[in-house]
Protein backbone atom coordinates (compact mmCIF):
# COMPACT_ATOMS: atom_id res chain seq x y z
CA UNK A 1 0.00 0.00 0.00
CA UNK A 2 1.55 3.33 -0.93
CA UNK A 3 -0.13 6.28 0.49
CA UNK A 4 2.09 9.47 0.47
CA UNK A 5 1.06 13.28 0.41
CA UNK A 6 3.02 15.90 -1.25
CA UNK A 7 3.19 19.78 -0.19
CA UNK A 8 5.26 21.80 -3.17
CA UNK A 9 5.62 25.18 -2.99
CA UNK A 10 7.01 27.27 -6.52
CA UNK A 11 8.73 29.88 -4.52
CA UNK A 12 8.91 30.85 -0.19
CA UNK A 13 6.45 33.16 -1.28
CA UNK A 14 3.82 31.10 -3.49
CA UNK A 15 0.87 29.14 -2.50
CA UNK A 16 0.86 25.41 -1.80
CA UNK A 17 -0.08 22.74 -3.98
CA UNK A 18 -0.94 19.67 -2.23
CA UNK A 19 -1.93 16.26 -4.29
CA UNK A 20 -1.83 12.72 -2.78
CA UNK A 21 -0.84 9.50 -4.33
CA UNK A 22 -2.64 6.64 -3.20
CA UNK A 23 -1.98 3.21 -4.61
CA UNK A 24 -2.36 -0.94 -3.82
CA UNK A 25 -1.40 -3.78 -5.60
CA UNK A 26 0.79 -1.87 -8.36
CA UNK A 27 -2.59 0.33 -9.04
CA UNK A 28 -3.12 3.58 -8.30
CA UNK A 29 -6.66 4.34 -6.77
CA UNK A 30 -9.32 7.13 -8.01
CA UNK A 31 -8.18 9.23 -5.19
CA UNK A 32 -4.66 10.27 -6.27
CA UNK A 33 -4.54 13.67 -7.20
CA UNK A 34 -0.76 13.98 -8.71
CA UNK A 35 -1.45 14.96 -12.21
CA UNK A 36 -0.40 11.16 -13.82
CA UNK A 37 -0.74 8.98 -11.47
CA UNK A 38 0.59 5.70 -13.16
CA UNK A 39 3.64 8.17 -13.66
CA UNK A 40 4.16 8.96 -10.29
CA UNK A 41 3.42 4.81 -9.23
CA UNK A 42 5.74 3.92 -11.53
CA UNK A 43 8.36 6.88 -10.07
CA UNK A 44 7.50 5.83 -6.79
CA UNK A 45 8.12 2.09 -7.23
CA UNK A 46 11.52 2.50 -9.10
CA UNK A 47 13.12 5.02 -6.54
CA UNK A 48 11.18 5.23 -3.39
CA UNK A 49 13.58 2.71 -1.59
CA UNK A 50 16.55 4.68 -2.22
CA UNK A 51 14.99 8.31 -1.98
CA UNK A 52 12.76 7.80 0.86
CA UNK A 53 15.24 5.18 2.94
CA UNK A 54 18.74 6.06 1.53
CA UNK A 55 21.52 3.45 2.98
CA UNK A 56 24.64 4.85 4.54
CA UNK A 57 27.26 5.73 2.36
CA UNK A 58 30.32 6.90 1.77
CA UNK A 59 30.18 11.17 0.96
CA UNK A 60 28.91 12.47 -2.02
CA UNK A 61 30.47 15.09 -4.52
CA UNK A 62 27.63 17.18 -5.39
CA UNK A 63 27.81 19.93 -8.02
CA UNK A 64 27.31 23.42 -6.93
CA UNK A 65 24.67 23.96 -9.49
CA UNK A 66 21.11 25.46 -8.55
CA UNK A 67 17.75 24.49 -9.66
CA UNK A 68 15.54 26.85 -8.34
CA UNK A 69 13.27 28.19 -5.47
CA UNK A 70 10.88 24.78 -5.32
CA UNK A 71 10.54 22.54 -2.29
CA UNK A 72 8.21 19.40 -1.69
CA UNK A 73 7.67 17.76 1.29
CA UNK A 74 6.52 14.11 0.95
CA UNK A 75 4.99 12.81 3.87
CA UNK A 76 3.00 8.81 4.41
CA UNK A 77 3.66 5.31 4.09
CA UNK A 78 5.54 3.23 1.12
CA UNK A 79 4.79 -0.24 1.37
CA UNK A 80 4.04 -0.07 5.56
CA UNK A 81 6.84 2.31 6.37
CA UNK A 82 6.77 5.79 7.06
CA UNK A 83 7.95 8.59 4.70
CA UNK A 84 8.84 12.25 5.72
CA UNK A 85 11.31 13.19 2.89
CA UNK A 86 11.69 16.69 1.53
CA UNK A 87 12.84 17.72 -1.75
CA UNK A 88 14.92 20.65 -2.94
CA UNK A 89 16.47 22.16 -5.99
CA UNK A 90 19.71 22.82 -4.00
CA UNK A 91 22.52 20.95 -5.71
CA UNK A 92 23.50 18.38 -8.24
CA UNK A 93 22.20 15.75 -5.74
CA UNK A 94 19.00 17.07 -4.85
CA UNK A 95 17.82 17.81 -8.46
CA UNK A 96 18.75 13.90 -9.27
CA UNK A 97 16.55 13.02 -6.09
CA UNK A 98 14.32 15.49 -7.64
CA UNK A 99 14.02 14.43 -11.37
CA UNK A 100 14.10 10.86 -10.23
CA UNK A 101 10.40 11.35 -8.44
CA UNK A 102 9.38 14.22 -10.74
CA UNK A 103 6.09 12.38 -11.49
CA UNK A 104 5.45 12.21 -7.88
CA UNK A 105 6.22 15.88 -6.68
CA UNK A 106 3.51 17.74 -9.39
CA UNK A 107 4.37 17.31 -13.41
CA UNK A 108 7.29 16.05 -15.40
CA UNK A 109 9.26 19.26 -14.87
CA UNK A 110 8.86 18.57 -11.12
CA UNK A 111 6.87 21.51 -10.98
CA UNK A 112 3.21 22.25 -9.87
CA UNK A 113 1.69 20.75 -13.34
CA UNK A 114 0.50 23.60 -14.34
CA UNK A 115 1.41 25.82 -17.32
Amino acid sequence: MIDLTVRLRENPDAAEYVFRLVADGGTAKPDSTVPDPDAALAAVEQYGESIFFPKPGPPRLCTQQYGGPQVAVVTGTFHGRSVDSVFTRTDGCEISRWKAMAPLLGGAGGGSGRT
